[in-house]
């Protein structure tokens, strides 16, 4: 449940109810099938795609939605309670794909591959990180060397979600090494181009409906056209599209610390011991106040972040505020949802397992924790009164 809207209007809380009863009723049933079996929700994806979900910020001209980065959040949250590896999907190429080409684009680039990704026709995926760059991305070895009518893509990349269902990558490589970060270029890569390759598909902890591939680029070609924004802005696109994107993944993280608070709830109020359901016990009540109580300090600041980012603010450091809290809200709040169904929460026949398992990348992907703390502590320092 979302408790309290920020200020919108009548049509976009309609969606947004749309949007969790749709996610109660259609995703929530199949989200242990999806986990067990591994298996990406096709369906779902479909699904989201038809509701305007992959593309909810994108202008209608572009075939999107064009709602706020509020609802996304919002929409986000709903979707990952029921789902996560659903909701990183939706959040991937809303936030990471959909997002750059929106801002960076040319008329001919939205018009090709933005619309499609935006009416969820097609998928797209950001490959940003390497074996040898995580959280150092200006250390990227990736290469593109240039070539009569484009350039030849040559190197890696790893933990790449939606790496194996993607249409559209959005691939991040130098041009010229010796100048660092200012040589990183992005480029808009047809998945299906000769020498693009899933090399590696990885067997993980959680989220085990979304794909995690490592890529490999063997001499891909790509033409001039499919350069994304101007030679060396490469490195400014990605830290601003991941900006955006962390305010979908804190979104993501407050869903799984819902679903976990909701699954504690009923718990506590089925589970009977010393003679009286285990929600009469203060030890317990005192879990459920403390995890209302994070998820919803945490749901604020993501909001705000959205807010600041509606209106145009610079919003870095919010969304890293958003993104630090909302994920290591989620990893204590499952946690406690364990502890509060005792031996059962250990086991598969109960989802807090699942979203126990689900909550930890949320702390390392798209920025872990300690990169959100740098990001916060440089713009501290930067505005020292």
């Amino acid at each position: 449940m979302l408790h309290g809207w920020p200020e919108t209007d009548e049509s976009k809380k309609l969606l947004l109810e749309q949007v969790r009863a749709f996610a109660k009723s259609e995703i929530a049933p199949k989200a242990a099938d999806i986990d067990r079996e591994h298996r990406f929700p096709t369906e779902i994806v479909k699904q989201l795609g038809e509701m305007g979900l992959m593309g909810m910020m994108v202008p209608e001209q572009w075939g999107g939605a064009e709602m706020d980065a509020v609802s996304y959040a919002m929409a986000m949250e709903a979707v990952s309670a029921a789902c996560a590896s659903s909701g990183v999907v939706m959040s991937v190429n809303n936030s990471l794909v959909c997002y750059p080409l929106q801002t960076y684009g040319n008329d001919e680039q939205k018009k090709k591959f933005l619309t499609p990704l935006a009416r969820g026709e097609k998928l797209g995926c950001f490959a940003l990180s390497e074996p040898g760059a995580g959280s150092d991305p200006g250390g990227l070895k990736c290469t593109a060397e240039k070539v009569s009518g484009g350039y030849k893509l040559h190197g890696s990349k790893n933990f790449i979600t939606n790496g194996r269902e993607a249409d559209i990558a959005i691939v991040f490589a130098s041009v010229d090494r010796s100048i660092g970060h200012k040589g990183i270029c992005a480029f808009i890569v047809d998945t299906k181009s000769q020498g693009f390759q899933v090399s590696k598909l990885e067997d993980k902890l959680g989220i085990n409906g979304s794909s995690t591939a490592a890529l490999f680029f063997d001499n891909v070609f790509i033409p001039q056209e499919n350069l994304l924004g101007k030679e060396g802005q490469g490195f400014r696109i990605a830290l601003s599209t991941l900006d955006g994107g962390r305010i979908g993944i804190a979104s993501q993280a407050l869903g799984i610390a819902q679903a976990a608070l909701n699954a504690s709830k009923k718990f506590a109020l089925e589970r009977e011991q010393f003679g009286a359901p285990i929600a009469k016990l203060q030890a317990i009540q005192w879990f459920i106040a403390d995890m209302a109580t994070r998820l919803q300090a945490a749901r604020l600041l993501t909001w705000h972040a959205a807010k600041m980012k509606d209106a145009g603010l610079k919003y870095s450091k919010e969304a890293a505020m958003a993104k630090l809290a909302a994920a290591e809200a989620a990893m204590w709040i499952t946690t406690k949802a364990i502890q509060v169904h005792g031996g059962y929460g250990y086991t598969k026949d109960y989802p807090v397992e699942r979203h126990f398992r689900d909550a930890k990348i949320t702390e390392i992907y798209e920025g872990t924790s300690e990169i959100q703390r740098l990001v916060i502590a440089d713009q501290e320092f930067a505005n020292l009164d």
